[in-house]
């Protein structure tokens, strides 16, 4: 195990550096959109269309990661519950697992941290406070609202990466997805869809509201969303997002019943 988590550390390492990256966007545009200094809040007193702004700015941010070298290279999963669901398709081997979800966390919280240098005061504002994910309505609500866009996502990216004439765009349906859900969902439930992403924020605002809901919803969802793939298609693919020719994958030198 210990050899396979050398050789794959450039894989690991960049699942960190990709979603440290989300995490400062978020933190900064969070700032830049609903600081009450923020020039933008008055500009732009709807509230939904800032998060249509903030939806754009995160897809993008989603985008570019996923296209870019280091993400091509990890598959840019930047989330536990995906890299879960993975490993319980056959897609990734135990070591793996745990090398993914390590830089996942990791990632989440330097993030986070840097983004509290860059941005202090202004982050630690309630109105930004770190850009912390914590149910709007209810638990119950927000529990089962991150459950269903959590299938809804891993389902498209599934059956978007297994069409051979669409696989290529598997980054850009997810961002469009992410974008939705944060325009329209967020007020339900914060919208993470990512354990590691929610404890980015929640260590350094010290705030663990209903934390529990940001693991067990998207691990569920996600593992709903594959199943149901799996019984509507026959069509399979990498745990790639994109899978780019130029870059190993880690992933295709495993069987899909690697041992686990």
């Amino acid at each position: 195990m210990t050899r396979v988590w050398r050789a794959h550390l450039p894989e690991y390492a960049s699942e960190a550096l990709a979603l440290g990256i989300f995490m400062v966007s978020a933190c900064g545009f969070s700032v830049l959109l609903f600081h009450p200094l923020s020039p933008l809040l008055e500009a732009i007193p709807s509230g939904l269309a800032r998060r249509a702004l903030m939806g754009l700015a995160m897809a993008l941010t989603f985008v570019g990661n996923v296209y870019s070298p280091w993400g091509r290279r990890s598959g840019t999963h930047m989330n536990p519950a995906v890299t879960l669901t993975f490993w319980q398709l056959g897609k990734v081997s135990r070591p793996d697992l745990y090398g993914y979800i390590a830089g996942q966390f990791i990632g989440g919280l330097m993030g986070t941290a840097l983004a509290a240098l860059l941005f202090m005061p202004w982050i630690a504002d309630p109105a930004v406070n770190y850009a912390v994910t914590v149910p709007g309505v209810s638990v119950s609500a927000a529990l089962l609202a991150e459950l269903a866009l959590a299938a809804l996502m891993m389902f498209t990216v599934r059956t978007i990466s297994s069409h051979p004439r669409l696989t290529h765009y598997t980054g850009l349906f997810a961002a469009g997805l992410v974008a939705a859900y944060i325009t329209f969902e967020s007020p339900i439930s914060g919208m993470s869809l990512n354990p590691a992403r929610t404890v980015g924020s929640a260590a350094l605002a010290h705030v663990w509201t209903a934390w529990w809901i940001y693991f067990l919803a998207p691990t569920i969802g996600m593992g709903l969303g594959a199943l149901l793939h799996s019984r509507l298609s026959s069509r399979d693919a990498c745990a790639k997002l994109l899978h780019d020719g130029r870059y190993r994958c880690i992933f295709c030198q495993h069987s899909l019943a690697v041992s686990r």
